[in-house]
């Protein structure tokens, strides 16, 4: 009888099971895909993706984005770019037909599982965060394309490779790779592209010599002994910086004679900046005229005393309020705007699509997306508020009127719109028009010259400067690469971002050329200077200025000794001079330039903690999806229709103020779930006067006027 009501108890047991199965997986998708889908969401940290939910669901019949399917099996996910964090978990195995997996671009860490699916094709898992040693490939006998680059993978090369004769194209750059190169990759009959460059490897190329190699770059490793002479005769071989490399290296792209070797301070003297450059654009008012300096000035002194207590806690609150609203109002009449740094200066070939690129988005989700910050008002002008700029000691500080125009007359501008853009309302005909350039445009000139104003660099020596790029001296990854602290031979500290490989792809030397071009041409107080370049095999790097305060996201965040520091007065100085430096973006360049990725850890802090915009005059190069922005809590609601405007980083603008007012994170996925938002937390927040108080990061209790809260309910 036992032995009866057991088994009751099992088919009991058993119909649950199958009716829990049916309800979540809709009775389409193979429930192991759903299984292993909904591990991998989990292990990423359950990020806000479209479609994905955390149990359940059916992959296959719903719009899940990024993942492919054929008939009832997953066969592939795809979400590049989409600022994934968390790790890949331990199922990937549980995938029963997955053939592709791309990841690349995010901020996954951890380690590389062993258990990876046998069915897999594609696998591309570049420019992320993973750690430890690679796993064992020798089950992927289907496996065509690997790529690991650009994360911080480390130990020897496994020798798995015995099966992997279908292998065509293999990335294991920008690691820190060490030990000889497997005997096994001898058996890579298939391979055509192998890319190995900045790692430790060590060893002979020997194991190469056999294969039909058309693309091979081994340069800044430690490989020693002679070359194969069958290598020599590979059309893209590349192999600098490594011990058996005596021959001098080729020279860098032409520069002015005139830059010092050791110059790396981007403002250029008068005597070696072209005629129409000004020597520095934060010095304008020595240009304009005495009567008007000495009015700005008295007016200024006469201001500051009177506006310190009555408006800091406003022009915090209100600005946010202000920023967050003005995309409203104008996000109609900018449906049309066209864009700084227009594409199509630099799109001479296709682009590959990235993740989000063609999101299907309705009506009723825009319109869902907009009633979350539905509110009116006015348009937002630093100029408008120049009375109530601060600095430490109660210095005054120059505001965005000082900044003179900038002259980007020359040929290389990297920011030119498809169409002359009309003057702005809040600056003076002071400001140079400049033609648009187009592709045409870019055609007639072959070899466009990288500017004399900034200093060209080799790849040899930054790898010198940086410790062959070692991770003592990461100090960030981002969307477009990994940026190294360098100490120059004269001691200066500098900062370079080595574009990640799609990136550099997409760039041929005219473009790059471009690009360095405009950024030199960009120069205020309140933007990171670009100091440098790197133009070589390939390789696109950036040299700027250093900051040693880290960014504002760090010191509000993670770094408790400079969080000390960010006193009340110091916000204030740290908002206006973040908006003083968007607003000469916005309006003071000529075509505007939009940076696409206004954050708190885009905003650098100088020794005095004086805020610097960095990645400015990078739009382009950026990815059409807007998931980053979306998910991190700085993105504006008409991201989701694939929409980006100048009132966009306003909008993002606004959540770094609310970020330097509240404490919080734009999103903290650890707070309840109303909360986690902290541009919808705030608003609600708003229009309470008692809870205006509890807004305030707790560490300013007492150093600003709580009696100017009544002048905050609208």
């Amino acid at each position: 009888m036992g032995i009866v009501n057991l088994n009751v108890y099992e088919q009991w047991a058993l119909g649950l099971t199958l009716m829990l199965t049916v309800s979540f997986c809709g009775g389409f998708t193979d429930p192991r895909d759903v299984f292993a889908i909904n591990s991998l969401y989990a292990a990423l940290g359950s990020p806000p993706l479209p479609g994905w939910v955390p149990l359940g669901g059916d992959p296959c019949l719903e719009p899940w984005q990024g993942v492919q399917c054929v008939n009832s099996n997953i066969t592939g996910i795809s979400l590049n770019g989409a600022n994934l964090g968390g790790e890949l978990g331990t199922n990937l195995d549980s995938f029963t037909s997955i053939i592709s997996i791309d990841l690349s671009d995010n901020r996954i860490g951890g380690t590389i599982p062993a258990n990876l699916p046998p069915t897999m094709k594609t696998f591309f898992l570049s420019a992320n965060q993973f750690t430890g040693s690679i796993p064992d490939l020798s089950s992927l006998s289907q496996l065509t394309d690997l790529s690991l680059n650009n994360n911080h993978l480390t130990g020897d090369i496994p020798d798995g490779f015995q099966q992997l004769v279908g292998l065509i194209n293999l990335d294991l750059s920008g690691n820190n790779l060490t030990g000889p190169l497997p005997p096994s990759m001898g058996n890579l009959s298939s391979l055509t592209t192998l890319h190995l460059q900045d790692n430790k490897l060590t060893g002979t190329l020997d194991v190469l010599q056999n294969l039909p190699l058309t693309d091979l770059n081994i340069e800044n490793n430690q490989f020693s002994g002679p070359i194969p002479p069958r290598l020599l005769t590979i059309p893209n071989f590349r192999s600098t910086g490594n011990p058996f490399n005596t021959t001098v290296l080729p020279s860098p792209p032409a520069a002015s004679p005139t830059v010092a070797p050791n110059s790396s301070v981007p403002r250029v003297p008068a005597s070696q900046a072209p005629p129409k450059q000004p020597e520095n654009t934060s010095s304008a008012p020595e240009t304009s005229s005495p009567t008007k300096s000495a009015k700005y000035m008295t007016t200024r002194w006469t201001i500051i005393g009177a506006a310190i207590a009555a408006f800091i806690l406003v022009v915090v609150v209100f600005g946010a309020w202000f920023c967050l609203m003005r995309y409203c109002k104008k996000a109609r009449a900018d449906d049309e705007f066209s864009l700084g740094l227009a594409k199509t200066v630099y799109d001479v070939k296709a682009e590959k699509p990235r993740y989000g690129e063609s999101m299907p988005q309705s009506h009723k989700q825009a319109s869902k997306a907009s009633q979350e910050t539905a509110v009116k008002i006015p348009h937002l002008s630093i100029k408008d508020h120049k009375q109530i700029a601060y600095t430490k000691d109660d210095a005054p500080v120059a505001t965005v009127k000082d900044a003179s125009a900038i002259d980007m007359t020359g040929k290389n501008v990297s920011f030119m719109p498809t169409r002359p853009i009309p003057p702005p309302r809040h600056f003076s005909n002071e400001n140079i028009m400049l033609n648009p350039i187009t592709p045409t445009a870019l055609t007639k000139n072959q070899n466009p010259a990288f500017p004399s104003s900034v200093k060209s660099f080799t790849v040899a020596s930054l790898q010198q400067h940086t410790d062959s790029f070692s991770q003592e001296n990461l100090i960030g990854v981002g969307m477009l690469g990994s940026v190294y602290r360098a100490e120059l031979p004269d001691g200066k500290l500098v900062a370079v971002k080595k574009l990640n490989n799609v990136v550099s792809r997409e760039q041929n030397e005219d473009e790059f050329a471009l690009l360095v071009s405009g950024l030199s041409k960009i120069q205020h107080d309140n933007i990171v200077k670009t100091v440098g370049y790197c133009a070589e095999y390939g390789q696109r790097l950036i040299v700027y200025e250093f900051c040693n305060n880290g960014t504002l996201y760090d010191a509000l965040h993670l770094d408790d000794e400079i969080h000390k520091k960010l006193s009340w007065n110091v916000r204030i100085r740290i908002a206006l001079g973040a908006a003083k430096g968007l607003e000469y973006l916005h309006e003071v360049c000529k075509p505007p330039v939009v940076h696409k990725n206004f954050k708190s850890s885009n905003i650098l802090l100088d020794d005095n903690l004086e805020p610097l915009v960095s990645d400015s005059g990078l739009a382009h190069l950026l990815s059409d999806s807007y998931a980053s922005q979306l998910s991190n809590g700085y993105g504006a609601p008409e991201l989701e229709l694939g929409t980006y405007t100048q009132q966009s980083d306003v909008f993002s603008f606004g959540v770094v103020m609310l970020e330097l007012l509240t404490d919080r994170k734009p999103y903290d996925r650890t707070r309840p779930r109303g909360e986690q938002y902290l541009v919808r937390w705030a608003i609600s927040q708003l229009h309470d006067i008692d809870a205006l108080s509890k807004m305030v990061d707790p560490s300013l209790k007492g150093s600003y006027p709580s009696s100017h809260y009544p002048t905050l309910q609208i």
